[in-house]
């Protein structure tokens, strides 16, 4: 008798994860061909591939925008998420991988991991979404599957699973030995498809050895697979196979895979993992939320109320497209569905299943599926959809605060009203984009992560709205703190002007803190009451938004509130927020105040023989040197780099380097900057 099976269990939503550079565009485009989802190879050097579909893409090289395709691969559906691998696109990464239940993260096979590599293995470990590695370009020169291991091993600490013993090096890399049925995988040049050959004499003593390592690295980690080892003194490949999925799931063990994705090599063992372990939509735990207060909880349910997560919003040529994960209950054509954001009903136009820029339109969508919808006129980046008569919200992707600002206006005075149209359109469609008027200069102030990411918007303003406009040069976000501070400042507030007046008296410390802000109460006998103590802390918090430096925004300090006194009629709420505000910036004027400014670990890959000039480059842009190795003929250097600095440094560095050096950024935080910034 034939069992219903659950659709969701045959579902898996996966991101595609890597430094810029490590083939994840190419990895996705081989696994669309492998799938029969597309009947050419497209390359990212020739601009042909579906995922990277925007002109700034195919011009730059790179991945800016992530793209969603859908493919089908041994009875299972594929929705996958091809993400930037640039630093200045990290917010991109940031809101895919809170709609995704696994991941397949690219590591390139001669520089194993690098920054951006580190920086989105740490957002996956944040969101808790299970992993397997892929490591890519075994055919390049200077390519060792096992010193990329041991750089995952070292850099991002997981317990590396490698299941996978390559055949050949180099140019003459081949296939892979599947150490966990044990028979050997072959591509022929030119084939799409690998042969299983008998297993090659050379290799077959160092298969039984990593089969053997793997199966004693299994069970140290997995009860069920040491038992079964200790009684027999090996594994069976059903037993290894289930242990490895566990592992994966549960995060404590990452399964390695290798290949080469430009020769088409390796792409259908990856996807028989993808399948085998990376979980379903079942598989995670259920969504939690919140109404009225109360915490709930969704289960991926085809039977449970409607409820799904807008991720990311596209203004086409032919309208708006939502992107929405949906995680539990089915939508369809036409429905109506309430926007928890908003409080607000949207109507469902139409159901858009995407392959990048193409879309095919579907009826009906259940739980486990992301989807494009057309229709919804108020839903955001982070809106939570609902069935109208289950309210919930969802907790929303974070944003990262921007780091590097650029006045923008028209060239034309006419256009003035179409740029601001403009400008809130690609703000709304990448959240991590502020734009802000100054107050000083009546400019328009656009802020993003990086000068890359600033040189896009702008480029797209051009593009996509058929502006030109004037761009002025990048300023970085300062931040003020706490060198030196004070204790007992006094600050009494009393206002009488008619009627009730204002009465509130409060005694603040102040002290340097090393990051973010505390505030807390020492009074004692009710001197102030709690519901003002609570008024006090809102105010200072309102305080930290204007620093007595320049006007930048105030972290790393505790403020303490020591002392006050209330007055009968005149003490209020408003009151005690007054004084907390006006006391505390009082205060921090008698602090010694350190501007600060961002700072970001710069890796530099150059030419041995330019190596000086680099160095000596460096040190004249005020960066701290941490480190240098060799690599392969080339140098990598490692430095902590204010990010001022780094402006223009990409056209220096190649004109240093005849266009062989390049160099990659992870922002570390906020260090002392050497000189106080003008005021706004």
């Amino acid at each position: 008798m034939r069992t219903n099976v659950n659709p969701l269990a045959a579902v898996r939503n996966l991101g595609i994860l890597a430094h810029v550079d490590a083939g994840k565009t190419t990895v996705t485009e081989r696994i669309l061909y492998a799938t029969g989802t597309i009947h050419r190879r497209g390359e990212v050097h020739e601009g042909t591939t579906v995922t990277d579909f925007d002109p700034q893409e195919r011009d730059r090289g790179i991945t800016i925008f992530a793209a969603a395709v859908s493919c089908a691969w041994d009875g299972h559906r594929i929705n996958l998420i091809d993400t930037p691998g640039h630093v200045d696109f990290a917010d991109e990464v940031e809101r895919s991988l809170r709609v995704l239940d696994g991941a397949v993260a690219v590591f390139d096979a001669v520089a194993g991991v690098e920054p951006q590599s580190e920086s989105v293995w740490r957002q996956a470990d944040r969101h808790g979404v299970p992993r397997i590695a892929f490591v890519n370009k075994l055919d390049r020169a200077g390519a060792d599957l096992d010193t990329a291991v041991a750089s995952i091993r070292e850099r991002l600490h997981p317990a590396p699973l490698v299941v996978q013993l390559p055949i050949g090096t180099e140019d003459g890399f081949t296939g892979v030995v599947d150490l966990v049925r044990m028979r050997a995988l072959v591509w022929a040049d030119g084939g799409d498809t690998a042969d299983v050959v008998p297993m090659p004499e050379e290799v077959c003593e160092e298969a039984c050895e990593r089969r053997r390592l793997l199966e004693e690295a299994v069970a140290e980690l997995h009860p069920a697979a040491l038992e079964e080892f200790v009684g027999r003194e090996a594994l069976s490949a059903e037993t290894l196979a289930g242990a490895l999925r566990d592992l994966t799931r549960s995060g404590e063990g990452v399964v390695v895979l290798c290949g080469s994705a430009y020769r088409n090599r390796g792409i259908e063992p990856l996807l028989d993992a993808v399948v085998a372990y990376l979980p379903s939509p079942l598989d995670v735990p259920a969504v939690h939320g919140t109404h009225d207060g109360t915490a709930q909880e969704r289960a991926a349910d085809l039977e449970a109320p409607f409820a799904a997560l807008a991720f990311k919003v596209n203004a086409t040529p032919t309208g708006r497209l939502t992107y929405v994960r949906i995680y539990s209950g089915t939508i369809e054509k036409g429905d109506t569905v309430w926007d928890a954001g908003t409080r607000r009903s949207e109507r469902i136009g139409r159901l858009l299943r995407v392959q990048a820029d193409r879309h095919v339109r579907v009826e009906r969508a259940i739980a486990g599926d992301i989807v494009a919808v057309v229709g919804l006129k108020s839903a955001r980046a982070g809106s939570t959809l609902c069935a109208p008569g289950a309210p919930l919200v969802l907790e929303p992707p974070g944003v990262t605060e921007p780091v590097v600002s650029v006045a923008v206006e028209a060239r034309r005075s006419t256009d003035a009203d179409r740029l601001a149209t403009a400008l809130a359109r690609l703000a709304e469609e990448d959240p991590s984009l502020v734009v802000r008027t100054d107050p000083e200069t009546g400019q328009t102030v656009l802020s993003g992560m990086g000068e890359l990411h600033l040189e896009v918007a702008a480029e797209k303003l051009r593009l996509a709205h058929g502006l030109e406009v004037t761009v002025g040069r990048p300023r970085v976000s300062h931040r003020e703190t706490v060198g030196r501070g004070v204790s007992g400042q006094v600050f009494r507030h009393v206002k009488q002007d008619g009627g009730a007046g204002q009465f509130a008296h409060v005694v603040l410390d102040v002290e340097p803190l090393e990051s973010g802000f505390v505030f807390r109460s020492t009074v004692v006998g009710g001197r102030v009451p709690q519901e003002y103590v609570r008024a006090v802390e809102a105010g200072c918090r309102d305080a930290l938004t204007e620093g007595p430096l320049g006007g930048h925004p105030v972290t790393g300090l505790r403020v303490t509130l020591t002392d006050g006194a209330t007055h009968v009629k005149d003490s209020s709420d408003t009151a005690f927020r007054t004084a907390g505000r006006l006391g505390l910036r009082e205060a921090l004027r008698a602090c010694a105040m350190v501007l600060l400014e961002p700072v970001v670990e710069v890796t530099v890959t150059v030419p041995e023989e330019a190596v000086g000039g680099v160095l000596g480059d460096l040190a004249a842009r005020r960066g701290r040197v941490s480190g240098s190795t060799a690599r392969g003929g080339a140098a990598v250097v490692t430095a902590t780099v204010p990010l001022a600095e780094l402006f223009g440094y990409a056209t220096r560095l190649r004109s240093r380097t005849q266009g062989r050096g390049t160099f990659t950024t992870r922002p570390t935080g906020y260090a002392p900057a050497p000189t106080v910034a003008p005021a706004r």
